[in-house]
């Protein structure tokens, strides 16, 4: 890892561990951050190798504390709308991804921060981890897509109730909220999403990228919709070599070795 790059990348195994590296500005977003995750996202949904995506924050103290407030008292209005839909669409960039995405919250997750681990697909936090759309404390709302996304993770009544009075949560209310899947000691919370990643690598490539699709566009449909999409996702799976493989292994009685074909 080089600590001078401003996003830092660990390759393990089949996983990529991307860490926000502005640690002594608690990992802020500032368009330089963004800019540099837009051009990983970019390059990670050609890479058929990576299996699962992971973000974290460099240091002890911060996942990302949202936007960079320094940054923006710089900034001209037009630059604001500039810097809203760049992370809007870097976020929804994550979203759909076609591999997981898992956020690692280690500590303050804030504004923007909690908008990234709302963009992934699984949040495992620490237990020392705070969240929080805290936006409406500076006059503004979440712009990174946090209206739309928390509402939809824990439903509307916590949301708007976390969204109208900007209120940050810890990580045990965090996940009695369904806001994170999982806490765990800090030092224990790379590996853990480790863990989950290599459960996912034990896993068709193929199928998991197809059941994120459907999930994902699916559920902002009706019932109908969203099972014709989750069938036309199925029929993806069918005439791949990973699915006559996982019923060979199966009959084998051994592990299936998938290649994503």
């Amino acid at each position: 890892m080089d600590n001078q790059e401003i996003l830092i990348k660990e390759k393990r195994d089949n996983t990529i561990i991307l860490y926000l590296n502005r640690p002594k500005a608690m990992n802020s977003l500032n368009f330089e951050l963004l800019y540099a995750i837009r051009d990983q996202i970019d390059e990670l949904q050609y890479d058929s190798e990576i299996r699962t995506v992971i973000f974290t924050g460099a240091g002890e103290r911060a996942f990302c504390a949202g936007a960079d407030l320094k940054e923006r008292a710089t900034l001209s209005q037009n630059e604001v709308k500039k810097f809203i839909i760049t992370i809007r669409t870097l976020l929804s960039s994550i979203q759909y991804l076609n591999k997981p995405v898992i956020s690692a919250v280690n500590g303050i997750a804030l504004g923007g921060g909690t908008e990234i681990a709302l963009a992934s697909d699984i949040r495992i936090a620490s237990d020392n981890a705070v969240m929080g759309l805290t936006e409406t404390r500076l006059a503004i709302i979440p712009g990174g897509g946090g209206t739309q996304r928390l509402p939809r993770i824990i439903g509307m009544g916590k949301a708007k109730e976390l969204i109208f009075t900007g209120r940050r949560v810890d990580a045990k209310e965090a996940l009695s909220i369904g806001l994170v899947n999982r806490i765990c000691k800090q030092e224990e919370l790379i590996d853990q999403c480790m863990e989950m990643a290599g459960m996912i690598a034990e896993t068709g490539p193929i199928a998991v990228e197809q059941a994120k699709y459907a999930m994902n566009y699916g559920v902002e449909t009706d019932l109908n919709t969203g099972l014709a999409i989750e069938s036309n996702a199925y029929r993806v799976t069918i005439p791949t070599k990973d699915r006559v493989e996982g019923l060979t292994a199966f009959r084998e009685k051994r592990k299936p070795v998938y290649k994503g074909e």
